[in-house]
């Protein structure tokens, strides 16, 4: 079952060290067979705020996400975010094909 990394990030401050951030992150999802889904920009919001920019990554299961959080390649550039930006971010695991809403009340 898919897992995802989500966070609602506000107050970036796009200097050098975000960019250093950036420009590794990727390398640090590789192993963890990741990719990003959304990354930020424009929304068509229909209720109401979204507080920041949206990020969400998938990865292929829940274990994936923990180990790559933990790993010390993401460890390593962490701080060039959380230094350099406020929000919320957060691992949880997606739902298995064929879920229905009804799933949810059993």
């Amino acid at each position: 079952m898919p897992a995802y990394a989500v966070g609602i990030l506000t107050n970036v401050d796009l200097n050098d060290d975000i960019r250093v951030y950036l420009e590794r992150i990727d390398a640090t999802l590789q192993p963890f067979r990741a990719r990003f889904i959304i990354h930020g920009g424009p929304c068509q919001r229909r209720e109401g705020e979204l507080p920041g920019d949206l990020i969400v990554i998938e990865f292929p299961c829940m274990e994936d996400a923990t180990r790559w959080y933990a790993s010390p390649a993401y460890e390593e550039i962490k701080r060039l975010r959380t230094e350099n930006s406020s929000g919320t971010v957060f691992l949880i695991d997606g739902v298995p094909p064929g879920h229905r809403a009804t799933d949810v009340l059993s």
